[in-house]
């Protein structure tokens, strides 16, 4: 069975929207404005290209990334890398040219089913709403986190808000960095 990573910059209160810098949200690039950029606390963004073997994405997230990531250099390792995007509308002719391999999931059934084949770790970007709906099936089993030291507020967030039962976690791995990132590296315990 494959493993399935999320990876997701999110601030002290679990806000993951626009850390980058993307329109439409008041607080866009909260990662950049009032943090100090550090390189070793974006060692692990790194690592994951390296550790990954396949992108899974949901069709927001593939919608944005899709045609910037291809010929960003800080993603070189994307490239080669099957992508998977879970979508119940997007259509195949949607898809860009020039980034590799990528296939269209229409349903968590088939993201379960894409876990049970051959190969390495499946990583899983921004994509807000699948990581809620991930995690909400018992898919998710390895969360890679950097938490910033800010609050946000308002803003789509990384865990659902879901009744269901408690999810315990295994902090294997963490380290706080002097601009007050942190990372928790979390496997799910089943």
């Amino acid at each position: 069975m494959r493993t399935l990573i999320s990876t997701a910059f999110v601030s002290l209160d679990g806000v993951m929207e626009a850390p980058g810098g993307e329109p439409g949200y008041r607080n866009s690039g909260w990662t950049f404005k009032d943090v100090a950029f550090l390189p070793e606390a974006y060692e692990l963004k790194g690592r994951e290209q390296e550790e990954a073997a396949a992108l899974l994405l949901g069709r927001a997230s593939y919608e944005a990334f899709s045609p910037v990531w291809p010929d960003m250099e800080e993603f070189a390792g994307y490239r080669a890398m099957p992508k998977y995007v879970v979508s119940t509308t997007l259509a195949d002719d949607a898809l860009v040219s020039g980034w590799g391999e990528t296939t269209i999931l229409r349903s968590l059934d088939e993201v379960a089913a894409l876990k049970e084949t051959e190969g390495g770790p499946i990583i899983v970007h921004g994509s807000a709403e699948l990581n809620r709906n991930l995690a909400d099936a018992d898919l998710i089993d390895r969360y890679h986190l950097l938490v910033f030291p800010v609050l946000l507020g308002a803003g789509k967030r990384l865990f659902s808000a879901a009744d269901k039962d408690r999810q315990l976690l295994k902090l294997v791995e963490h380290e706080a960095y002097a601009n007050g990132i942190q990372k928790n590296v979390f496997e799910v315990v089943r």
